[in-house]
């Protein structure tokens, strides 16, 4: 069985940092493209960061120059670093990975179990 198991998060002050982490354990064959993704209280679930096997990245217009998605492929880990956090950046942060654990089932999504991110004073 395949799971992601995220860490971080908590409570920050607006302009401060935070650093999400998700680990993929199991069997594992290839991690085509690690996600983060959030959603805030009466809002749809929303991509933050991709970042694709050879490290292409995209980001959300709004996180752009404050937030870095990047993975160890040696520990099966995404990570998104958050500076400069803003209240609107809070939310239930989701890791997202495309991958293939069997020769003979297709590849899918897994989600991580999610964090909550709070930035307030």
């Amino acid at each position: 069985q395949v799971q992601l198991v995220q860490s971080g998060g908590g409570l920050v002050q607006p302009g401060g940092s935070l650093r999400l982490s998700c680990a993929a354990s199991g069997k594992l064959l290839t991690i085509y493209t690690m996600s983060w993704y959030r959603q805030a209280p009466g809002n749809q679930r929303e991509l933050v960061a991709a970042i694709t096997s050879n490290s292409n990245t995209n980001y959300q217009d709004s996180v752009k120059g404050r937030f870095t998605i990047s993975k160890e492929d040696v520990k099966n880990t995404v990570y998104l670093q958050m500076n400069s956090l803003k209240p609107e950046d809070t939310a239930v942060y989701y890791c997202k990975m495309f991958l293939s654990h069997s020769y003979t089932a297709p590849s899918g999504d897994y989600w991580g179990q999610g964090t909550q991110v709070t930035v307030s004073s």
